[in-house]
């Protein structure tokens, strides 16, 4: 199977967005199709190389080249995607992306588009339900060979906390501000850290180690130094970081907006912990697991084979191709 990834008006740079379609692509590829990524400028993405063929095309002249399926990979690459003579043509909608258009500019594309849909999450699901547009979801999933436990999260002398960090008017629906509101409360009663990481500048003082654009075998060993990660975030699809924590049996603290991005492996009392969505109670939530070493080892464990539960990235990407021939025969 010919399928091409449309990131023309999107592209590649570093973050988990362009690093899911990357190594998406470099899956389907081994998996015996042919993939093309179709860009309108440079890969900005060092994180991931690109295994398939990458190609960078004149978008005023539309020139795409021909295949059996074109994806849309956001909301900016729809129009081409239309405009393109394959004539199978899906949208992959793997963020509600309000940062581009309003939301009734969004939906109102996403209506008047012919694409199959599919979405990466069940919140993207719902979402899109909410306006009477159906989906397919289909995840990326993760690499099991990279984050997994290593043993070494027994050896912290102090409670640590982790979490992604953020900074900018654009990310602040990740709410930073609720891991730094939460953790200054929680160390004035109890010998805590916080560690994080990003691609955002530089995190502020009060975080006690701080990691940017780490590789993955340093973010492996992160993440398995971390006992609570939390997640604040308000406006995901899939969120990957909780995930990824939790395929080290970190334990995870999340909230219960609608496009929190974690409902589709975070189950409260289950695989993790879910705060009402308001600071005080996320706050709470993270406090109760500082008292209870039992639960937050229990979670962990629980959180950790719900991960594996949902397949790796080439189970995934079968499940796409298995999708894709179903629906253009």
């Amino acid at each position: 199977m010919k399928i091409l990834f449309n990131l023309v008006d999107t592209g590649l740079s570093n973050n988990g967005g362009s690093k899911t379609l990357i190594e998406s692509a470099n899956i389907l590829q081994e998996l015996n199709n042919e993939v093309i990524i179709v860009d309108s400028g440079k890969n900005y993405n060092t994180w991931n190389p690109i295994k398939c063929n990458h190609i960078i095309i004149n978008k005023l002249k539309e020139n795409f080249p021909l295949g059996d399926v074109i994806i849309a990979t956001g909301i900016k690459s729809v129009s081409s995607t239309n405009k393109s003579l394959i004539k199978n043509k899906l949208h992959w909608i793997r963020g509600w992306e309000v940062w581009n258009l309003s939301e009734k500019e969004l939906v109102q594309q996403l209506e008047m588009s012919p694409t199959i849909k599919i979405v990466n999450s069940i919140c993207l699901k719902n979402k899109l339900k909410s306006y009477g547009i159906e989906s397919t979801i289909i995840r990326p999933g993760h690499n099991f060979d990279e984050i997994y436990p290593i043993n070494i999260r027994k050896n912290n002398k102090k409670i640590i906390l982790g979490g992604l960090y953020n900074e900018g008017k654009k990310r602040q629906t990740k709410r930073t501000s609720w891991i730094f509101d939460c953790y200054n409360y929680l160390k004035t009663k109890y010998p805590i850290e916080l560690y994080m990481f990003g691609s955002d500048g530089n995190a502020p003082k009060i975080v006690n180690n701080y990691f940017k654009n780490p590789d993955i075998k340093t973010k492996n060993e992160l993440y398995n130094k971390i006992d609570i990660w939390l997640s604040p975030s308000e406006l995901e699809g899939l969120h990957i970081p909780p995930a990824e924590a939790m395929l080290t049996e970190c334990c995870v603290v999340g909230n219960s907006s609608l496009m929190n991005g974690t409902e589709d492996y975070l189950i409260n009392n289950e695989t993790g912990l879910i705060s009402r969505n308001n600071i005080n109670s996320f706050t709470s939530t993270v406090e109760s697991l500082i008292n209870n070493k039992e639960l937050r080892e229990e979670l962990g464990k629980f959180g950790r084979q719900k991960i594996l539960s949902l397949g790796d990235r080439k189970d995934n990407m079968k499940k796409m191709v298995s999708f894709l021939k179903e629906n253009f025969k």
